[in-house]
């Protein structure tokens, strides 16, 4: 009978008294459990009590404590919170603060007394009078009442300014937690839950969980609060929008998840440092965003302003490595509107330009759309825009060229189906694109390039005959014939008598003319009457290098000779007036050209500039040839006062 009671209650009331050990521990234990425990009949029992102790002891150990159930309608958050306990934080500035301030005491006051008998010692080995009085009123000063009272102070603020600040704060929404625990211990009557629900409702307990909340907000990274949200860590993100501006940020859809693809560079979001690539978006002022389509997502922002609240799972990812991150500028080779590409990621963030434009790229992380300004708009616009990438826009402009081609062929009526034609269409097709890959105008990279004072940049004028610029030529040389020039041109024919080698021409045989030909060192070349003629590129440079400034009058077939070579040329288009300005333009010359001729001028004028407007520095229309001139000499000018965009090739 003693054996079956012992068995059945001991157990029982070891876990009696574990309970309340844990619940109460300032408590005794229960007088008849302990006398049953030290009864002389049960040391066999002691012992397994001992063992089941320990056993407890160990369980406990390994399970981190004891836990305690969240009731089923608590929120995710507090979940969340006791899923992942906190480790306590002791507070240095209040640990032990009555010792604390005994020991700073005495340390000062044993600091004091050494520099006391330092002083003394000092005293004794002085001769001078006048240095003995001051060490004796500094020992007066050292000894009195004020003095040791202020040394207290400053060594207990000096200590306590010295110790580690508590860490950052685990959540600012302290108070919305004890509402939770609040409503859940609403329905209980245990006596715990009553003690918590009286502890949480007291009015000092409540303040003190606003103050903590205030304090938190400021001491959390700015427009930002880290929390838990289904599992995934989330961060909430407050960022200012103006109306009808947008943030600087492009989303994708990936399944049913909204997605920041991109941050453009000076938009709002790029300047708070809040938004990261890869960001998933949850919410936008509380509106769920998951399963929306991105054109609902963007409908939704462009009628928000004000500040908008993003709940937000940060990129998880490692980010790769960039496409290309180093900042350059480019040359446009061809015109882009955003509004009539239907590839542009954001209508509103594209940025237009127009062949020949400056443009500063920023950022080529995304290999198809680079973030650029145009040059001189980044302080009025510090929104940066998208611009094609120049493999993106060679990929498509090669596969329209195809495309037209092919409408062209079916037009002529070459839409052969045979098998044989197949083949030679397809031959030539690849063929096609190779070359027209390679030929495709999308960028060049340009440098700001500032001529020296002793090596002018030769001056190339381009236009249509009859247009002017050799007018222009002929009375710039004849103004300033110290200062321009002209290259001396090389011919196959023979020297009249009053020409002399190396000033009017240079008179080689036609193998060394063809020679130096095929060897590209003419940047123009013809035959008339059965004689060679051209100009070769050491010409130039022997203007070049005499000081002063070489004029040409170029067809555009030999700009291409003249880029390539290190010449560094000034490219200027002169653009011929409207036909009826034309006419009168070339009746003061004496000349009268026919309707065809005149229209004949413009349409060559139009094909210059859209085969090779890309190469032209700058242009003029020839209205006025007066004023022309004048504009002429302000452009030849500028290039010794400001630095000019030139290819970074030229300057490797």
């Amino acid at each position: 009978m003693i054996t079956a009671h012992m068995n059945g209650f001991v157990p029982e009331a070891k876990a009696v008294v574990q309970e309340r050990a844990v619940d109460c521990p300032g408590e005794d234990l229960d007088e008849s459990a302990l006398n049953l425990v030290k009864s002389p009949q049960c040391t066999a029992h002691n012992e397994r009590i001992k063992h089941y102790q320990e056993e407890l002891r160990k369980r406990r150990h390994e399970e981190g404590g004891p836990k305690h159930d969240i009731h089923p309608d608590a929120s995710l958050r507090l979940k969340k919170l006791s899923q992942n306990p906190k480790v306590g934080i002791d507070n240095p500035t209040f640990d032990n603060k009555e010792k604390a301030g005994r020991e700073s005491t005495h340390n000062s006051l044993t600091d004091v007394e050494d520099f006391a008998e330092s002083l003394k010692w000092a005293e004794r080995c002085l001769n001078d009078p006048q240095s003995q009085q001051d060490t004796r009123q500094l020992l007066q000063l050292l000894s009195s009442e004020e003095f040791h009272s202020a040394y207290s102070i400053y060594s207990v603020v000096s200590q306590q300014m010295s110790h580690v600040s508590p860490t950052s704060p685990i959540t600012a929404q302290a108070q919305d937690l004890c509402l939770e625990v609040q409503k859940i211990l609403h329905s209980n009557q245990e006596k715990e839950g009553l003690e918590l629900k009286t502890l949480l409702t007291n009015p000092h307990l409540q303040a003190l969980m606003q103050a903590h909340d205030d304090v938190a907000v400021q001491e959390l990274p700015e427009g930002q609060v880290v929390t838990q949200y289904l599992g995934e860590s989330v961060k909430l993100v407050r960022l200012e929008k103006t109306q009808d501006t947008p943030l600087g940020a492009t989303v994708r859809n990936d399944v049913d998840s909204v997605v920041v693809s991109r941050v453009v560079k000076g938009g709002a979001a790029e300047r708070s440092g809040l938004l990261s690539e890869g960001d998933e978006i949850l919410e936008i002022n509380g509106i769920p965003i998951r399963g929306k389509h991105v054109n609902e997502v963007h409908d939704m922002l462009q009628q928000m302003h004000g500040t908008l609240t993003f709940l937000l799972i940060p990129s998880a990812q490692i980010k790769a490595a960039p496409h290309r991150q180093t900042v350059m500028h480019v040359k446009a080779f061809f015109d882009y509107d955003p509004s009539d590409d239907p590839f542009v990621p954001c209508r509103e963030l594209g940025l237009s330009f127009q062949k020949g434009d400056i443009l500063h790229i920023i950022s080529q992380d995304d290999a198809n759309w680079w973030q650029a300004y145009r040059d001189g708009d980044e302080d009025n616009q510090p929104l940066a825009g998208l611009v094609p990438g120049k493999s993106f826009q060679q990929q498509r402009e090669t596969l329209r060229k195809t495309i037209t081609d092919r409408t062209r062929e079916h037009q002529q009526g070459k839409n052969w189906y045979s098998k044989k034609s197949k083949k030679q269409k397809k031959k030539c097709l690849t063929s096609t694109i190779k070359t027209d890959g390679d030929e495709v105008l999308t960028y060049e990279e340009m440098s700001l390039y500032h001529q020296p004072a002793n090596r002018k940049r030769p001056i190339a004028l381009i236009g249509p005959s009859n247009g002017g610029h050799d007018e222009l030529r002929r009375r710039l040389l004849s103004i300033e014939p110290e200062k321009y020039a002209v290259a001396v041109p090389h011919t196959t024919r023979s020297p009249r008598i009053h020409e002399r080698n190396g000033r009017e021409y240079h008179f080689v045989n036609r193998s060394a003319f063809e020679a130096d030909l095929s060897a590209g060192k003419f940047i123009e070349s013809g035959e008339y009457g059965k004689n060679l003629y051209g100009t070769s590129t050491d010409s130039v440079r022997h203007v070049v290098n005499s000081g002063k400034i070489c004029l040409l009058c170029l067809h555009t077939r030999s700009l291409k000779v003249l880029r390539t070579s290190n010449l560094k040329p000034y490219v200027i288009y002169v653009a011929p007036p409207s036909q009826e300005r034309l006419r009168t333009l070339l009746a003061a010359e004496g000349k009268t050209p026919k309707p065809e001729e005149l229209k004949e001028v413009q349409e060559k004028a139009r094909e210059m500039e859209q085969s090779c407007g890309h190469l032209f520095d700058c242009s003029l229309v020839n209205v006025e040839p007066e004023q022309s001139f004048y504009e002429l000499q302000r452009l030849i000018e500028r290039l010794d006062t400001e630095p000019q965009w030139v290819p970074t090739s030229w300057l490797c």
